[in-house]
């Protein structure tokens, strides 16, 4: 089996931004009712997927895609924290109606309802939510609710305790995945992104998290952002600040996909990250959606650039399936009942 760590649902029926669109129009007019989410047809998501994800899914050879909200879309610095709970749970009910039309094809992860400068009770209640009611298996979490200008506190601050005790609670990783970037200065995809993922895991070497909470389980997605690029400066970085080596901070605790759109950066990341840490991502249809005129294949096409390489079996195996399997352990069970339906 090969899973696809990181994927989202940027091909949602016009009927989810309509609403959205209404809900923003509701806060800047108060004349305008609070609208209610958009009434989606079975039939409009097949058509979003049949021609898309699942396609691209076929024929690049990808059997299951764990699946989440548009993360751009997020947007978490729009709007009130009641603004937040509604756009997440209709976004959220969105992909658990993806993942019952097609559970042989995705599974899903959760969009919170962050807001900045609201504490995380929203975002601790519609986890649960996600996970006891609608089957999810993991959950994105926003290390900048404020699109761009970082006014949170590091993912290692105690803020953020309440949220991983649960998380450890329910057995569920995150994705660490910043949305759209209000700030001119960070294209989202082509640097706030890359930046967010670069950040947290510098976070990671200065903070004292993973002795809080041995269990608790990130995704750096776009194949940890510089940290690959940078292994020595990192590795320099927590040697002279007395961290542990990157090989034991990461273990247990920190992962990185491969989202990265060229061999090249694929193979680097396979030479300096251990391949426990590994799980393959393609993020499509997302970021990037062109064509390499070098290659004429598409960009997020990371499968390829994986099957292009000396990789052994036992390797292979890790990077699709079983490092997946083991960072999202409810993925076992959930594999295990789709089959016996």
């Amino acid at each position: 089996m090969i899973i696809d760590c990181h994927g989202h649902y940027t091909t949602a029926p016009d009927g989810l931004q309509t609403f959205r669109a209404a809900q923003l129009a509701a806060l800047e007019q108060t004349s305008i009712a609070t609208p209610a989410p958009a009434q989606i047809s079975d039939d409009a998501i097949r058509a979003s997927l049949e021609g898309a994800q699942l396609k691209l899914a076929r024929e690049r050879g990808t059997d299951l895609t764990i699946f989440s909200p548009r993360a751009s879309a997020m947007a978490h610095h729009l709007g009130t924290p009641a603004t937040s709970i509604a756009w997440a749970r209709a976004c959220n009910d969105l992909i658990a109606r993806v993942c019952a039309l097609y559970p042989k094809n995705f599974v899903g992860v959760a969009q919170l309802p962050q807001s900045p400068g609201s504490d995380l009770g929203a975002s601790i209640e519609e986890l649960e939510r996600c996970v006891g009611e609608l089957g999810f298996i993991g959950v994105n979490l926003n290390p900048d609710p404020s699109g761009g200008h970082w006014t949170a506190a590091p993912l290692t601050d105690r803020f953020w305790y309440p949220l991983y005790a649960k998380m450890v609670e329910l057995d569920v990783p995150a994705m660490v995945h910043v949305s759209s970037s209000c700030n001119p200065n960070f294209h989202a995809t082509g640097a706030h992104y890359l930046n967010a993922d670069t950040t947290a895991f510098m976070q990671f070497i200065t903070g004292d998290l993973f002795a809080d909470f041995p269990a608790l389980r990130f995704i750096i997605p776009h194949g940890g952002g510089a940290v690959p690029y940078h292994w020595g400066r990192y590795r320099g970085l927590a040697q002279d600040l007395k961290r542990p080596p990157l090989e034991d901070l990461m273990r247990d605790n920190i992962f990185f996909d491969t989202c990265v759109y060229h061999r090249p950066g694929i193979a680097l990341l396979l030479e300096v990250v251990p391949h426990d840490n590994i799980l393959f991502g393609s993020e499509m249809v997302g970021a990037v959606r062109g064509i390499d005129p070098r290659t004429g294949n598409h960009y997020d096409d990371t499968k390829r650039y994986l099957d292009a390489l000396d990789i052994d079996g036992p390797t292979r195996r890790k990077i699709f399936a079983d490092n997946a399997l083991r960072v999202y352990p409810r993925l076992k069970a959930k594999l295990a009942a789709t089959a016996a339906a």
